[in-house]
C-alpha cells in the first residue's frame, strides 16, 4: 500500500488517526489559513482541508494524504484559537447559554488531487456559565490552542448542556468515522 500521510502537525489529529492502527507520517502542509472576506465557516473548513491535503499530495505524489480542518462558528461568525487567557475567557463568555457549530472537514488526496471528502457538523450547547466557572475552567485546562477555548475530551465537558454529533472524534479535530470510510474506499485494510 502507498504511504499514508497526515497533512497536519496537530497532536490532537495525530493521536486520533493513530487509533485506526495504520502506519502514517505527518507533514506540515504550509497553508495560509486566513479566511477569505465573507467566507462562511463551512466553506472555510472545506477549503482548508482540501488545501492542506493538496499541498502535501503535490510534494508526495505517491502517498495518500489526509487533510483536515475545523472551524467553530457562533452563528456565521468563525471562532479561532484564542491563543491566551483573556481571549479564551472572552470566547467562552460569548458562547454561554448558546449553541456553537463545529464544522470539521476531512479530505483524502493523491497525486495532488482530492479523491474524496466529507464534512461533520457537531453542535455544542453551552450551559449558562458564570464568570467564575469560565475563569476556573480556563485556568485549570489552559485551552489556548483549541478552537472554541475548550477541550471536550477533558475537563471542558463540564461546560456543556449537550453535544449533538454523529462522530464524537470530530469535535476533537478529525472525524474518524468519516476518515475510516474514506480510507476503506481507497483500499486500506480496516475493520
Amino acid at each position: 500500500m502507498a504511504p499514508l500521510i497526515l497533512a497536519s502537525t496537530s497532536a490532537y489529529r495525530r493521536e486520533l488517526l493513530a487509533r485506526l492502527r495504520l502506519p502514517f507520517d505527518t507533514e506540515r502542509p504550509e497553508v495560509d489559513e486566513t479566511a477569505q472576506p465573507g467566507e462562511p465557516p463551512v466553506a472555510l473548513a472545506m477549503r482548508l482541508a482540501r488545501a492542506k491535503a493538496q499541498a502535501v499530495a503535490a510534494r508526495r505524489p505517491q502517498a495518500w494524504v489526509i487533510g483536515s480542518d475545523q472551524v467553530a462558528a457562533l452563528g456565521e461568525r468563525p471562532l479561532g484559537k484564542p491563543g491566551g487567557r483573556d481571549a479564551a475567557i472572552g470566547q467562552l463568555r460569548s458562547m454561554r447559554g448558546r449553541a456553537v457549530a463545529f464544522h470539521t472537514a476531512v479530505c483524502l488526496a493523491r497525486d495532488g488531487r482530492i479523491v474524496a471528502e466529507q464534512l461533520d457538523t457537531t453542535v455544542v450547547r453551552f450551559r449558562a456559565l458564570t464568570d467564575p466557572e469560565i475563569e476556573r475552567y480556563v485556568d485549570a485546562e489552559r485551552p489556548f490552542d483549541c478552537a472554541g477555548s475548550f477541550k471536550s475530551e477533558g475537563y471542558g465537558i463540564a461546560l456543556f448542556d449537550a453535544i449533538e454529533t454523529c462522530d464524537p472524534t470530530a469535535l476533537v479535530g478529525l472525524p474518524l468515522i468519516a476518515t475510516a470510510q474514506l480510507l476503506r474506499e481507497a483500499g486500506f485494510a480496516l475493520p
